[in-house]
């Protein structure tokens, strides 16, 4: 990664900011964005220390049109974007019966409409210069149903199809995309407001233990990335999926 250009959205806390690190250490010059400027401070001084040329920008992507811009100014202070790495997400836990339209339509600009709309500013510029990789991070629950999550999943079930569809169509083009799948990650995405607390009590992966996953993802060829491994648990799924169903319905509280 040594010289490499990397723009990574959510990078102020949790897994975007354990990535930042972790490139910087390994002298790619990294661009962060996120919403609150003192922890993006914070994660940019880590940055500098081994890679100098390191930059941020302080953006809610849920303000979906500003990003066209955002992504032109990144491309610009970081000299090009080698790879984007659409981190960054938000939680909503609710039963579908008492979710309101407008916050599902919230959890969507945050979790497909931004990397969409980053992807589609900077894709022009990738394929002009016939190289580039993008990374969506999606997660586990976008290739299965989360009891409660319906709004998260949908989200994230449509990053899934949207880096399949277009794996296919860049196909050849030089630009490559990457799709990750995180299983439960410890970080601040478990205690969010205006989300109910989480069912699930089970294990966690630490942040830098799927950052470190996710990098080792970059330089490999194939295209759809479980860290840690959970496609077992999604091919049993897909193996019987009235059972699933059935199963995880189980789970929830009565």
């Amino acid at each position: 990664m040594t010289g490499k250009r990397v723009l990574i959205t959510g990078a102020s806390s949790g897994l975007g900011a354990a990535l930042a690190r972790r490139l910087a250490g390994q002298q790619a010059v990294v661009g962060l964005i996120a919403r609150r400027r003192n922890r993006l401070d914070e994660v940019l001084a880590d940055c500098r220390r081994t890679s100098p040329a390191s930059a941020m920008w302080v953006a809610d992507l849920g303000d979906t049109s500003a990003i066209a811009e955002l992504a032109g100014q990144a491309w610009d202070g970081l000299g090009g974007v080698d790879v984007l790495i659409n981190n960054a997400a938000m939680p909503k836990r609710r039963r579908v019966t008492e979710l309101d339209p407008g916050e599902v339509e919230d959890v969507m600009r945050v979790n497909f409409f931004a990397p969409m709309r980053m992807t589609l500013a900077l894709l022009p510029r990738m394929l002009a210069r016939g190289s580039g990789l993008i990374v969506n991070v999606s997660s586990v629950g976008g290739r299965l149903g989360i009891i409660h999550e319906t709004a998260y999943c949908a989200s994230k079930f449509a990053l899934c199809g949207w880096s399949e569809a277009m794996a296919v169509d860049l196909h050849g083009s030089g630009v490559t995309v990457k799709l990750i799948e995180p299983g439960p990650v410890d970080t601040e995405i478990w205690d969010q407001p205006g989300s109910e607390d989480p069912i699930y009590q089970g294990p966690k992966a630490g942040a830098e233990e799927v950052a470190d996953g996710i990098i080792s993802a970059l330089g490999s060829e194939r295209f759809e990335h479980y860290v840690p491994d959970m496609k077992a648990v999604v091919d049993a799924k897909n193996a019987d999926l009235d059972a699933f169903i059935a199963g995880v319905a189980k789970m929830a509280p009565r």
